[in-house]
């Protein structure tokens, strides 16, 4: 069962419920900035995640400033589409919601139902605020472009966000997007050749270590390294690295089997 850290509470608590009930996810960015962006990544995430282990999901972007630059950006990323909060009424009886904001924005005064710093952070839909769940995203110092150019690699700067840890800021550079395009191409390159090769199933422990780490707050971190550990095992059949590879991306979105077909 996937478990978030309350950042009201530090505690975990379960990001879906328990009969699988719809779960509302409520993206709360500031505006179209590399911070923005991180946070809209972070509930791409969490959706995945959930969609992954069978729950129906809503994602909704709330009171975002600059919203149709700041889904351009999203797309850029390959981060799904998030519907408009605006103007919405009652909630769709949803049984779990959960709030994906900038560090300091998960506000206390919300969830103790005196009003929030801003009112475009308020739950749009009915149920008790109190019982919401908020994860806290911190924030990137972007030296870069906040979204890539037409002729770099989006993938890339999706990488370089989901190697560090979302509790912890990020500096977004030159350097660390040539980082993340070496890592891609290493493991594309990989996932290619593998390919070739007749598929095998996914070891359970392999299988095991991947959902642990994304069941475990949502470490994006400790899934990257389980599929540097995969890639290097020596006892791992070639088919059984693609498919672990393949069954990663279904969560982390980095479009790991690209070059299928072009490997030399």
């Amino acid at each position: 069962m996937l478990r978030i850290i309350d950042a009201r509470t530090g505690e975990p608590v379960a990001a879906a419920p328990a009969r699988r009930g719809l779960t509302r996810i409520e993206a709360h960015a500031s505006g179209c900035d590399a911070s923005g962006l991180r946070v809209l990544l972070v509930a791409d995430l969490l959706v995945r995640a959930l969609e992954l282990g069978g729950t129906p999901v809503w994602a909704l972007l709330t009171g975002a400033r600059e919203q149709a630059e700041l889904r351009a950006g999203a797309a850029a990323l390959g981060i799904r589409p998030f519907e408009d909060s605006r103007g919405l009424g009652a909630a769709l009886g949803e049984a779990q919601v959960v709030h994906v904001a900038e560090a300091g924005r998960a506000p206390g005064p919300v969830a103790s139902g005196r009003g929030g710093p801003a009112s475009r952070d308020t739950p749009t839909g009915g149920g008790s605020a109190s019982k919401d769940v908020w994860i806290a995203v911190a924030p990137v110092d972007a030296a870069v472009p906040v979204a890539p150019a037409v002729d770099e690699d989006p993938a890339a700067w999706r990488l370089a966000l989901l190697a560090r840890p979302r509790t912890l800021p990020v500096r977004l550079d030159r350097d660390t997007l040539d980082k993340a395009h070496r890592t891609l191409a290493r493991w594309r390159g990989a996932v290619a050749d593998w390919a070739r090769q007749p598929s095998r199933p996914i070891p359970e422990d392999v299988r095991g270590r991947l959902r642990d780490a994304w069941e475990h707050d949502l470490d994006a971190p400790a899934a990257l390294r389980v599929l540097d550990w995969a890639g290097a095992r020596p006892d791992l059949a070639d088919g059984a690295r693609f498919e672990t590879y393949a069954y990663a991306d279904r969560l982390l979105g980095l479009d790991l089997t690209r070059d299928l077909g072009h490997s030399a």
